[in-house]
């Protein structure tokens, strides 16, 4: 992120300090936080609380490959170079690694201290091969020979042999043997401990590991007397090492697991094919150099030297482990069956008042605008949409983007269909979408295969917008019908994230969706869009130019308000624009998922902004502006955070919501996550946060959204059962 321009005082403001931004990567961290809150918290369902606690692992790991790993290749061109917050590399570094420490730490205390007592109690027991009865061992020994042994391999390391390619994430045992020239067999009770400094240097010892691999589910179920009780793999493994070095002696056995640096981009300048270019990608990010460690805690001098030497590791980039390794293991707990009184109650999503399933969808959309705020409402009827054009004789075209799809895409089998019966199907396929690639190059080939038109984003942009135009023949000419959202076009996650969807078949809305297409899939010069906003071009403008006009109504005497819901700010020209809004009085609300870069609250510089996070059931993910514009309401949803990658190098969306039902459904949406008293933790000028005391009459938004969608669907029902339907002759 580069340092705004915009810093030299206007006559009629303050200057803006330097010190004005947060760091990027410890605001993240910030955040990483307010999840591990949730799994600390007695007060939510136990396996909700180690739901959470799986996913600070999952976002730890992530955060390692790409931020951390960044952050590693920028030192080695560069450490002394300088982020906005005013921070070097090395100095961002030697804090993250800190940060990450701290939170490791953290996260075994609250699983050790906390939930696995909790689990005990609840007859969810991880079953420890050395304290357990015989029945267990009896169960674990059939599994390690019926099928442990016969899949998993060890490997040898030698001197003379190239150190073995090992997978990224992937839990691997290290085992240290007595080298095969120590006759004795009895020598090894005379061995040092580990950790001993007189263990010696790793050469004195042969060392071997063994891949677990993914082919093996990593938790096995053992007999229990009542509840569920399960057996890691590595555990499995380790405690029967011996086994797998017949006639050697075997001195240690540690798990031990590699993050390796994601942060691998194309060079599409160098790439002919963007899709063998991206395949090279991903086999380079498979071989990509090591940016941590993780390994048993107790691992002794000579194992530790052993690894981080031919992992080429310093000592800041080691994680010593006090319990089993990768958190994300505890997902597969959430999802036990039978314990439904141990996690959240249901909440399934409601149907959205004006979509009947009988009627078409293009029947429905064409007697006015829908807007569906997800998880709240199915996701259902935009794969309806795309499906019933896939088959209806009218529709010519299907034109869509595609970010991320789910494994088994209902969306990506009707676009194939559409284009099998005939129809004119032009699809974006982003291959550069991050962990998506290898799944969007398969889908890519499937679609190309059935004669869908598929177009690689655009040179060194990744397109990320959310939107789908379907263009129908009908009696009075030819009709759009469009779909514009916040989310991802993936069933599977639209039941886990909230995010908003806009169906509508508004012209001008159509005509500048065509001419975004157009643009983007012709590579050609932008054209002028009249209602949308547009990123790498317009975007960021149309941003700053509505905060500004919103500052300059504050200056003149009006009421003035922005109210924003994004999952990141980022971009120093909009936070800048920011505080100069607050230094003129306007009131700004901005609720943050994660990583936010201004500080509000600062005397001068911020006192009318009031930054807060909501961290729920639900991962918020929907961007919702808001302009008070002098009374005559600006209402934005978007597909892009305020960031540099947004606004700079991706293709991204702004859409206005016109429609009134549609705008009072989501103004209420907004101000719902204002209101919240239960999961809101609320930033300090010093970038920490504070939890929210929920007070008398606590207010929790993802529930009365929720409420919301129901009470909706039951007006609906009532006034069905209150209104009398004739049943009328069929025409003959």
């Amino acid at each position: 992120m580069s340092k705004s321009t915009s810093t030299k005082a206007r006559p009629t403001e303050k200057a803006l300090p330097e010190d004005r931004f947060i760091n990027r990567e410890l605001s993240w961290l910030e955040f990483n936080q307010r999840v591990l809150d949730q799994a600390a918290d007695t007060s939510l369902p136990l396996l909700e609380r180690v739901k959470f606690l799986a996913i600070t692992g999952s976002n730890l790991d992530e955060f390692m490959m790409v931020r951390v790993g960044g952050l590693q290749l920028q030192y080695q061109q560069n450490s002394m170079v300088r982020d906005p917050s005013g921070l070097s590399v090395a100095e961002q570094l030697q804090a993250v690694v800190r940060g990450c420490s701290d939170m490791v730490a953290r996260q075994y205390r609250v699983l050790r201290e906390s939930l696995e007592p909790r689990l005990i109690e609840a007859a969810i027991t991880r079953v420890d091969l050395a304290d357990c009865n015989d029945r267990c061992r009896e169960a674990a020994e059939d599994r390690l020979h019926n099928d442990v042994l016969a899949v998993l391999s060890p490997q040898a390391v030698f001197a003379e042999r190239p150190f073995p390619l090992l997978q990224g994430l992937g839990i691997h045992l290290c085992a240290r043997l007595k080298p095969l020239h120590e006759s004795d067999p009895g020598s090894a009770a005379n061995l040092p401990a580990a950790g001993d400094p007189a263990a010696g240097d790793h050469d004195e010892w042969d060392f071997a590991i063994v891949p677990l691999g993914r082919s093996l589910p990593r938790l096995l179920p053992m007999p229990a007397d009542r509840g569920h009780a399960y057996l890691l793999l590595e555990e499995l493994v380790r405690h029967y090492i011996d086994e797998f070095f017949p006639g050697r002696e075997v001195v240690e056995c540690i798990a031990f697991r590699i993050t390796r640096n994601a942060d691998v981009e194309l060079r599409e300048d160098a790439a002919a094919d963007l899709m063998v270019g991206m395949e090279e990608v991903l086999e380079s990010r498979r071989q990509s150099r090591a940016v941590r460690l993780e390994y048993s805690a107790g691992a002794s001098d000579p194992m530790l030297v052993f690894l981080s030497e031919n992992m080429r590791l310093k000592s800041r980039s080691l994680f010593p482990i006090e319990g089993p390794l990768d958190l994300t293991y505890l997902f597969a707990l959430h999802g036990l069956e039978g314990y439904d009184s141990l996690r959240d109650p249901p909440w399934p999503p409601q149907s959205t008042p004006g979509i009947d399933p009988a009627e078409s969808m293009f029947t429905t959309i064409a007697g006015g605008d829908l807007l569906m705020v997800h998880p709240y409402e199915r996701f259902d009827p935009v794969v309806r949409l795309i499906e019933e054009a896939a088959a209806d004789a009218d529709v010519l075209a299907i034109k869509q983007v595609l970010y991320r799809t789910s494994r088994k895409s209902p969306i990506v089998a009707a676009l194939m269909r559409a284009a099998e019966h005939g129809k004119y199907v032009s699809v974006i396929v982003e291959l550069k979408a991050r962990f998506d690639e290898a799944r969007n190059i398969e889908w890519a080939r499937e679609m190309e295969q059935a004669g869908v038109q598929v177009i690689y984003g655009i040179r060194g942009l990744k397109t990320h917008a959310k939107v789908c135009v379907i263009v129908r023949r009908e009696p009075q000419g030819i009709v759009r019908y469009l779909h514009f959202g916040t989310g991802n076009y993936n069933e599977v996650t639209a039941n886990l994230y909230s995010d908003v969807s806009l169906l509508t078949c508004n012209e001008a809305l159509g005509s500048d969706a065509t001419k975004f297409f157009n643009g983007v899939t012709g590579a050609s010069q932008p054209q002028q869009l009249l209602h949308l906003a547009a990123a790498p071009t317009t975007l960021r403008n149309r941003i700053i130019g509505l905060i500004e006009a919103e500052t300059q109504r504050c200056r003149e005497g009006q009421k003035a308000e922005i109210v924003a819901k994004l999952n990141a700010l980022v971009d120093t020209s909009v936070i800048d624009a920011l505080y100069r809004a607050s230094q003129a009085g306007v009131k700004v609300k901005l609720n943050i998922r994660g990583t936010c870069c201004l500080k509000p609250g600062v005397e001068g510089l911020s006192e009318s902004i009031r930054v807060v996070s909501i961290v729920d059931r639900f991962l918020e993910h929907a961007r919702i502006i808001y302009f008070r514009h002098g009374g005559n309401n600006e209402l934005f949803i978007s597909s892009a955070d305020w960031m540099p990658r947004n606004l700079n190098r991706r293709v991204e969306l702004l859409i206005p919501v016109d429609d009134q039902d549609c705008r009072k459904k989501l103004l209420d949406t907004l101000r719902a996550y204002f209101k919240d008293t239960t999961n809101t933790w609320e930033m300090q000028s010093g970038g920490d946060y504070r939890r929210i005391e929920p007070g008398s009459d606590p207010v929790r938004a993802q529930k009365r959204l929720y409420d919301r969608a129901c009470k909706a669907m039951q007006e609906v029902a009532n006034s069905r059962q209150t209104t009398f339907e004739a049943h009328l002759p069929r025409d003959k």
